[in-house]
């Protein structure tokens, strides 16, 4: 089993946790990075996306996309591959005006789909390689669209990121179930810049983001990166 396949299956199984439990995030008053409210910036670091279509990559129940589209007019496609995870956004949220909730794996959407205005990704950009993900997101995003990542930098066992571009194993946790295993690319800043300038990316900042709970070890990257306008091309 690849390691997208295993991280999937997770998340397919933590979908159908919730939809047991009958249990469905709000949609947020503004839209947060990181696990904790009112940490960091809102919406506003996507730019003006009035009538834009905006990519949520790793969408899960949809609450996200939904702010996007109901308090910023933005064209939102929510993209999720777990099918769980998109039954509980349709459930949710069929029918919202300027939300297309998609059942389906983000670099295969991006060969056919139209070029992006602005892409997103909250948490989720981590469970696929970047070698494959990033690539796609380039062709996928129109010159100058803003991709704006929250990724995990430090875990709850206190465990920085690494300093390889190799995957490693992070638990999905829930509050009255067993934690599910997953592989993730926690990625230490520098390396996350280096593949996003590789693939043709500017950065523009990287924020670490912490909880007022100084107890709580677990600290969030924000990057702020930008599509060149033109494809970089490497030396001959």
């Amino acid at each position: 089993m690849s390691v997208e396949d295993l991280n999937a299956e997770a998340w397919t199984v933590y979908g159908q946790r919730q939809l047991n439990h009958g249990y469905m995030p709000p949609v947020p008053e503004r839209l947060e990075w990181a696990p904790w409210e009112g940490v960091g910036p809102g919406a506003e670091i996507l730019g003006d996306v009035t009538g834009k279509r905006v990519l949520d990559i790793g969408s899960g129940p949809g609450h996200h996309a939904v702010h996007l589209a109901r308090t910023h007019d933005a064209q939102v496609t929510a993209i999720e591959l777990s099918l769980t995870q998109h039954q509980r956004a349709i459930s949710a949220h069929a029918g919202t005006p300027g939300g297309h909730f998609v059942h389906g794996d983000v670099v295969d959407h991006l060969r056919t789909a139209q070029p992006f205005d602005a892409a997103y990704a909250i948490g989720s950009l981590a469970f696929t390689d970047p070698h494959r993900s990033l690539p796609a997101l380039r062709d996928g995003l129109r010159p100058g669209a803003p991709l704006i990542l929250s990724l995990l930098h430090t875990d709850l066992h206190g465990r920085g990121p690494s300093t390889t571009v190799a995957p490693r194993e992070q638990m999905l946790r829930l509050r009255d179930d067993p934690p599910l295993p997953t592989l993730m690319w926690v990625l230490a800043p520098r390396l996350w810049a280096d593949l996003l300038t590789e693939h043709s990316f500017r950065v523009e900042a990287i924020d670490l983001l912490r909880p007022s709970d100084e107890n709580n070890p677990v600290v969030q990257q924000l990057i702020h990166a930008r599509r060149h306008r033109r494809r970089r091309h490497r030396p001959q």
